[in-house]
């Protein structure tokens, strides 16, 4: 007996990039046996056998459910509106790297089952490259050109091509396609120029461009040198500031000293008012204990050598002065007792 049969057996693995749209065909033939009811329905099998497979899409009694995997919703359905013309196969809009794995068509009608398998692969095309170089850029020197994409499927292949100048690699460049490695040994003068860079796959490409520019060595001792010279004017500088600083605090610290300094071994002088009220009180007390044996001697005193404002001045401060003679102390107002003095006749006897 002749039971249906899945015609579309031409095409079994697929390669898309991604963001484009698959169509993954699945289109059979039913017999006069079959009379059960038709059911189709696509499933994705994991590339991890301990997993469950996933129902994406299925058709059965004349209705389609397509709610089962929330990542393909609205992004995969039915080619055909009406699967039991004999056409269920499937379209995948806007492809996603997730959406790689082996995908499995079935198709029943009892006492008829048929099922098929495709493998679709979701390719990423290279994107974000980046060029750069590596090592110095001076003559005589190996220096390396190196190329990489942030994005992309494997296998990637990377092609450096120069795009200024003679348009031809180094004789001694070494080029590495699967690392996207430029090694360019002995660099002269000459291979200074604009470098580009190629990325691509099986579904797209993507580039970059790098400007190299070889010069002469470097003086480095010179530079060394200066450094060091640099280096000795700013610590003497510097040192310079500090001493300065230094010694205006010192310089400062000494004149707050002197100005506050009180010499303790210095006595305080005298006033003139005080220096005459003490040479009259020891002539007073001198007065008061007079005593016949003594009163010769006091007159002898001059008067003139009692102390005054007049007699302690500096000559110097007042040239005109000139005492012609000076007057004797008034006793009474100094609170003195009078004293009678005695004094002896031509005879001997005393008056």
């Amino acid at each position: 007996t002749r039971s249906l049969t899945i015609t579309s057996v031409d095409q079994s693995m697929f390669e898309k990039a991604q963001g484009e749209k698959v169509t993954l065909p699945c289109t059979f033939e039913l017999s006069e046996e079959d009379e059960g009811p038709l059911d189709i329905e696509w499933v994705l099998i994991p590339a991890d056998n301990q997993k469950r497979e996933k129902i994406i899409i299925m058709y059965s009694v004349d209705r389609i459910y397509d709610q089962y995997y929330a990542a393909t919703t609205k992004r995969m359905h039915f080619s055909n509106l009406d699967p039991k013309s004999g056409d269920g196969s499937l379209d995948i809009l806007n492809l996603k790297a997730a959406d790689t794995g082996t995908y499995q068509c079935k198709v029943k009608k009892a006492p008829g089952v048929q099922s098929k398998k495709i493998q679709l692969t979701v390719l990423v095309k290279p994107a974000r490259t980046k060029c750069s170089i590596e090592g110095s850029q001076e003559i005589g020197k190996d220096l390396t050109l190196k190329c990489v994409s942030q994005e992309g499927s494997p296998l990637l292949s990377y092609d450096w091509r120069r795009v200024s100048g003679t348009q031809h690699l180094p004789a001694t460049s070494v080029l590495n396609k699967n690392t996207g490695e430029l090694l360019l040994k002995n660099a002269s003068r000459e291979y200074s120029g604009t470098y580009n860079c190629v990325a691509s796959n099986r579904v797209g490409t993507d580039e970059c461009s790098v400007e190299l520019n070889v010069t002469p060595p470097v003086n480095t001792a010179a530079i060394i040198v200066g450094a060091i010279i640099g280096t000795l004017l700013g610590v003497s500088v510097l040192c310079s500031v500090i001493f300065c600083v230094c010694k205006k605090h010192r310089e400062k610290k000494y004149e707050k000293e002197v100005h506050h300094d009180i010499r303790e071994d210095v006595p305080p002088p005298k006033s003139r008012s005080s220096t005459a009220r003490s040479y009259i009180g020891s002539n007073r007390s001198s007065l008061g204990s007079m005593s016949p044996s003594n009163m010769e001697a006091y007159t002898k005193t001059p008067y003139s050598q009692v102390p005054s404002e007049d007699f302690e001045r500096a000559p110097a401060q007042n040239p005109a002065f000139a005492p012609s003679k000076v007057a004797a102390p008034n006793l009474s107002r100094m609170g003195a007792v009078p004293v009678m003095i005695p004094a002896q006749s031509k005879d001997g006897s005393i008056v």
